[in-house]
């Protein structure tokens, strides 16, 4: 109960943060009080060309700080007070949800860089009511913002690599970093794979059994993904999502990129580590799910075939996208999701946003789907080019 206690009050900081949306507001004012006038001096003539030039800068600088203190509420209130849920959300920024206190410190020094270069630049332009002893101090206060942020970002990098690596089982560095042994080299300075599963091989003996039952079409493993290929992936989302709380919290996982990405491989992979972890699995293209339900249903027991499904808490809907579906087939499978919203998981692959559904899926069902499948949704999107085609490309060069 005291940790408990001690934790909750995490909650203290919340007024901090909404004091900082007042200082966001006062922000605001002084901009277009300041517009207002750079406005009235244009049109009466009376602005010169020093003057424009730091009005804008000055409007530059406003923005400057704005933009900072936005970081600093949305990504210090979901890191130290509680998690914002904008699942789904088209405006979803891509920081989002990646802010820690790390990362907070090394934005908090670029963004003070930044302004005071923008002050020193105001001090430039109107150098010849500025005093030299003013621009001496200006540029000697802006080179130390610049040596104390590199030094600041420099620290980041091995503070962050020295706590993934105390995060990461001793057997793992062995078995899947067969460069540990060089550590000057090249190598090993990129970042460590996904940490594999915590869990001896000898713990659970039906494993094996589960991941056969599964129907995967391979076996796949996280900690075996080429995250060097996608141009953009959330390692950190899906090394969160590989300790499987979202199949204890029955929410979802959904992979959204262009083919080749490894989507699949992902989701087997997640599949994989809860059947390791004594969950019951079952893997189907969403084509071959439609197909199932609507057999069940013309044998007149979807109900039941459904409530049969109850008992695997995850399933893996892979390949949504690249078959389009009529109105009768999406109300099954919104059915389907239906079923299971906040009574188990499921895993979807998938080509195009969350927002795109609508061309996928015929009728009504697509809006209504979308919104009990992202509700309680973890989203991984993965951008690059198709691992399929540059394997075939870079075999065709040899």
């Amino acid at each position: 109960m005291l940790g408990y206690a001690l934790f909750a009050t995490r909650w203290l900081q919340a007024p901090l943060y909404f004091g900082l949306v007042v200082v966001q507001g006062v922000y605001v004012y002084k901009f277009f009080n300041e517009l207002w006038t750079l406005i009235l001096r244009c049109v009466s003539g009376r602005a010169t060309e020093t003057y424009v030039m730091l009005s804008v800068l000055k409007l530059v600088d406003v923005v400057m700080i704005a933009n900072l203190l936005i970081m600093v509420i949305v990504g210090g209130y979901e890191t130290f007070v509680s998690r914002i849920d904008l699942t789904g959300h088209r405006d979803q920024p891509e920081w989002f949800s990646h802010v820690n206190p790390n990362v907070l410190k090394v934005k908090l020094a670029t963004a003070i860089v930044g302004i005071s270069s923008v002050h020193l630049l105001q001090m430039f332009v109107d150098v010849q009511h500025t005093a030299q002893h003013s621009l001496l101090w200006g540029t000697t206060i802006h080179m130390a913002f610049i040596l104390s942020a590199a030094i600041l970002a420099y620290m980041s990098g091995p503070m962050l690599a020295r706590t993934e690596h105390a995060h990461t089982p001793a057997h793992t560095h062995k078995e899947s970093d067969p460069t540990a042994a060089a550590p000057h080299s090249t190598a090993a300075r990129t970042p460590a794979p996904i940490p594999a599963q915590a869990t001896p091989r000898e713990a659970d003996a039906g494993a094996e059994e589960r991941i056969r039952a599964a129907g995967f079409p391979a076996r796949k493993l996280l900690e075996t993904y080429d995250e060097e290929h996608p141009r953009t992936f959330d390692r950190d989302t899906v090394a969160r999502l590989g300790k499987l709380d979202f199949v204890a919290t029955r929410r979802n996982v959904v992979f959204v990129g262009p083919p080749g990405t490894g989507k699949t491989h992902l989701a087997i992979g997640l599949g994989v580590r809860a059947c390791q972890a004594g969950h019951q699995v079952l893997f189907a293209t969403a084509a071959e799910w439609a197909a199932r339900l609507a057999g069940a249903r013309a044998e007149g027991r979807l109900a039941e075939e459904l409530a049969a499904l109850d008992a695997y808490p995850v399933l893996v809907v892979d390949e949504v996208g690249y078959t389009p579906f009529d109105a009768e087939t999406s109300a099954l499978l919104f059915q389907l999701v239906a079923h299971r919203y906040e009574r188990a998981s499921l895993i979807v692959t998938g080509d195009r946003p969350l927002g795109r559904w609508d061309e996928i899926f015929g009728g009504p069902s697509a809006s209504a789907m979308v919104d009990r499948l992202a509700h309680h949704a973890e989203i991984v999107r993965i951008d690059g080019d198709s691992y399929r085609m540059r394997r075939a490309t870079a075999a065709w060069a040899e």
